[in-house]
């Protein structure tokens, strides 16, 4: 099949989008080394087996008690690694993050996918019943949901600061074989000073494709509920 040109194509049509094929190729050869250099990092700290409170793993499951499960025991087996969504949800954090929620329900979605490869769970600091509740309204339904608002697990990753306030993050842990667990990983939106907001776009499904239009991001953000409101058609 023939990529190259496409019907009505204006010759100054066709090399522009030429030359944005070979940035494209650019940007995804780059993502690769960076990818690779992710995976070469050397061995990171070992970290608590934090204790976490967890509400029911289904949503059908009602009012049912709630657990506490550790850090370790969110592996389902080994060489397995784990990542850990920081969900900016308590405390300092009243209500839950519109962001954070848009990112989850998408993580959501891919959930049996991702299983096949990783164990995956969402902390946050508000309590159980809280988690409960916002998962109902977004009907997530394939991720476990931790609480950890009693221990220093956010503060210890960087996520929480002291006052309680929060940021998006997202971390990566393995199990050694004698099951205590290493930190590998953690990215956050922040990359510096002047960087805020970008550091884990490649997360999110609808930045990329805001991202394949004319009109870009633009000042669209996220919200917990758009109302009831359509695109003009």
């Amino acid at each position: 099949m023939d990529y190259t040109r496409l019907q009505g194509e204006s010759p100054s049509y066709l090399d522009a989008r030429e030359k944005l094929r070979l940035a494209e190729i650019d940007l995804m050869q780059q993502r690769e080394r960076v990818a690779e250099m992710r995976r070469a990092l050397p061995p990171g700290p070992v970290v608590d087996d934090y204790e976490f409170l967890e509400g029911p793993r289904s949503l059908a499951d009602g009012d049912a008690p709630v657990a506490t499960v550790r850090l370790s025991e969110l592996f389902s087996g080994p060489g397995r690694p784990l990542v850990v969504y920081h969900l900016m949800y308590g405390k300092a954090q009243t209500a839950p993050c519109p962001m954070c929620t848009q990112w989850i329900d998408g993580l959501n979605g891919v959930a049996p996918h991702v299983a096949r490869n990783v164990d995956f769970a969402v902390v946050a600091a508000a309590d159980p019943v809280q988690l409960r509740a916002h998962a109902r309204t977004r009907e997530w339904t394939r991720i476990r949901l931790l609480s950890c608002g009693a221990n220093t697990f956010k503060y210890d990753l960087r996520s929480e600061e002291a006052d309680g306030t929060q940021d998006s993050t997202m971390s990566v842990f393995v199990r050694d074989a004698d099951g205590s667990v290493r930190h590998t990983y953690t990215g956050r939106p922040r990359l510096s000073a002047d960087i805020g907001e970008r550091g884990i776009d490649l997360m999110c499904a609808t930045w990329n494709l805001l991202d394949l239009s004319p009109n870009g991001r633009g000042d669209w953000y996220s919200s917990l509920d758009y109302g009831l409101s359509v695109a003009p058609g």
